[in-house]
């Protein structure tokens, strides 16, 4: 069954290719319009926030931990991605609703283009990162490649809490300002700049529900541990973000008649 839906999905974007290449552009060019740098605020961007929580942090959390710059680049990188992802994700729908409302259309298009957008940003800091790396003389191995899997499992979860969050959006706008204190309350729940081993076993725990930490973790575990994280961490990213997938179709397939009425 879930074979032939995927398939099914495959096609369907095969059939809008055109558009969903357009939809793309236009996303991408769009968040850059009239900016003096254009693309390079992709990397500007996370480079000032990191100066910043370096500048804030580092006398509270870096001074018994080597490498901290790369440890607190590693846990920003992620998280933007998924802050960014999730809030172009939940506006799509509703965005967007001037052309679906007039053309039959699939809707998870508009959400896909700009999780693609978001992928693109993401791949542009991701290229910083590795520079800090180098002048932070972190030690490049072949392990390094094992990170394509997190950032592949993190692509399908943010894509999964987007197609939730813009069905969500479109029934009830206060999701919008629900997201943005979860979202704070998710930073500083997802040990982005201070370490988990001063914490009880059971707050361990809890920093382990959180998808968005595992994938920090596992990012860490190869960067600075220079080793492959366990089988059962791949199992728990593979699983949430199939989880969040599933969710978030399930959401979609049952209120897709629903959403012209409501933008």
């Amino acid at each position: 069954m879930l074979p032939k839906r995927f398939m099914k999905f495959f096609l369907k974007i095969m059939e809008y290719r055109f558009l969903f290449e357009e939809l793309v552009k236009r996303d991408f060019k769009k968040k850059y319009k009239r900016t003096v740098l254009g693309m390079g605020w992709s990397m500007l961007m996370p480079l000032l926030t990191l100066l910043v929580m370096k500048l804030v942090f580092e006398q509270f959390f870096g001074r018994k931990m080597d490498h901290y710059t790369t440890y607190l680049f590693c846990g920003n990188l992620l998280f933007s991605w998924f802050s960014e992802s999730t809030n172009h994700g939940m506006m799509s729908l509703y965005s967007n609703s001037g052309i679906f409302t007039k053309v039959n259309l699939p809707k998870y298009l508009f959400l896909l283009a700009g999780s693609i957008q978001t992928l693109i940003n993401f791949a542009l800091t991701l290229l910083v990162f590795f520079l800090f790396c180098w002048l932070d003389n972190v030690h490049f191995t072949w392990k390094f490649v094992f990170l394509l899997y997190p950032i592949f499992t993190l692509m399908f979860f943010n894509i999964g809490i987007g197609l939730i969050l813009s069905a969500c959006f479109i029934f009830f706008r206060d999701i919008d300002y629900l997201w943005r204190v979860f979202l704070m309350l998710l930073m500083y729940g997802s040990a982005i700049f201070y370490a988990i081993d001063g914490f009880s076993p059971k707050m361990q725990l809890v920093f382990a529900c959180n998808p968005v930490y595992r994938h920090i973790a596992y990012f860490r575990e190869i960067v600075l541990g220079g080793t492959v994280p366990s089988l059962e961490a791949h199992l728990v990213l593979a699983g949430v973000a199939a989880l969040a997938v599933m969710i978030g179709a399930f959401i979609y397939c049952k209120n897709n008649t629903k959403f012209l009425y409501y933008v």
